[in-house]
C-alpha cells in the first residue's frame, strides 16, 4: 500500500510564495515521474508541473518562471515552490507519482490534495 501525503497549502496574499511538499510511503522500489496538478472550483484538473526520474522538468505555460518543481529521490518526495502567486492560482493542488514496486509493476497514485488560496 502506498500513501501520498501533501502539505504546505495555505492562504496567501497575491505576490506571495508557498512551498508544497508531497511524501510517498510504502514498499516502493523507485518512483518514475512525479507531478503536481491543480483543480479550481468548476474546472477540470490540470497539470502544473512534472519531473522525471532523472530530473527533466515540464511546466504549464501559466506557471513558467514562477513555479519550480523538484524532487528528493532518497526521501520519495516532490516539492513545488510557488512564487508570485496570483488569485488565479487558487485551487486544490494534488501530487501524482508513478510508483515502481519490487515486482517491477508500476502504478499511479494521487495525493489527497492541499488547498492553496490566493487573496487579492
Amino acid at each position: 500500500q502506498v500513501q501520498l501525503v501533501e502539505s504546505g497549502g495555505d492562504l496567501v496574499q497575491a505576490g506571495g510564495s508557498l512551498r508544497l511538499s508531497c511524501a510517498a510511503s510504502g514498499s516502493i522500489l523507485s518512483i518514475n515521474t512525479m507531478g503536481w496538478y491543480r483543480q479550481a472550483p468548476g474546472k477540470q484538473r490540470e497539470l502544473v508541473a512534472s519531473i522525471s526520474s532523472v530530473g527533466s522538468t515540464n511546466y504549464a505555460d501559466f506557471v513558467k518562471g514562477r513555479f519550480t518543481i523538484s524532487r528528493d529521490n532518497a526521501k520519495n518526495m516532490v516539492y513545488l515552490q510557488m512564487n508570485s502567486l496570483n488569485p488565479e492560482d487558487t485551487a486544490v493542488y494534488y501530487c501524482k507519482m508513478l510508483v515502481v514496486f519490487p515486482s517491477s509493476k508500476t502504478y499511479q497514485y494521487w495525493g489527497q490534495g492541499t488547498q492553496v488560496t490566493v487573496s487579492s
